[in-house]
């Protein structure tokens, strides 16, 4: 589940992905009525929303400390002032996911 999660935003589908992988994993069913805390203690396994957050956060200091010059780090000076914006809510960078995790 963890496959390419570098730059995955965390939302509510991830858990529930994850919750019934866990069941999936341990017999259960919706019908036994078991926590999931006691579920997820059961089979010993940390919140896969910590583990993408601590994947998220190794990748950021991997491109903080590539060179200036390099492809990947031009991401970080892109000047999208030109870019039309659709309406809503503006969707969520990288960035402050990134932000987000490390004042978590």
């Amino acid at each position: 589940m963890l496959y390419s999660a570098k730059c995955w935003p965390l939302k509510d589908k991830v858990s529930v992905a994850e919750m019934r992988m866990l069941r999936w994993i341990s017999g259960f069913t919706l019908r036994d009525r078991i926590q999931n805390e006691h579920r997820r203690e059961k089979i010993g396994v940390a919140l896969v929303e910590d583990k993408i957050r601590e994947s998220n956060l190794k990748w950021f200091g991997r491109i903080k400390r590539r060179p200036s010059n390099d492809p990947v780090r031009k991401v970080d000076v892109l000047d999208l002032t030109y870019v039309k914006k659709d309406r809503g809510r503006p969707k969520k960078t990288w960035f402050e996911n990134i932000r987000n995790d490390l004042f978590y």
